[in-house]
């Protein structure tokens, strides 16, 4: 398992160690977040803009999963086309 990678057990993971995690900036996540409708909302510990931002570490484990199916859906195709 990557040092980064946050325990199953963990309910919550901080915006700053989702960042770590996916070894993206700040700035990296929310491109990815505004590009991608299916990357998991957050969870806001309050109302103002400053506060802190948590994500569902399963919702994150989820997402990263449908990604690598869908890559390797992706990847029997073009060797299946290849083939033909």
């Amino acid at each position: 398992m990557h040092p980064n990678t946050p325990h199953s057990s963990k309910g919550l993971i901080r915006q700053p160690a989702l960042c770590l995690w996916l070894d993206v900036t700040r700035s990296g996540l929310a491109k990815l977040r505004a590009k991608d409708s299916s990357f998991p909302k957050p969870i806001k510990d309050g109302d103002s803009r400053q506060a802190a931002a948590y994500y569902v570490v399963a919702e994150v484990e989820a997402w990263l999963q449908s990604k690598i199916a869908a890559r390797d859906k992706a990847q029997t195709c073009e060797n299946e086309d290849a083939k033909q």
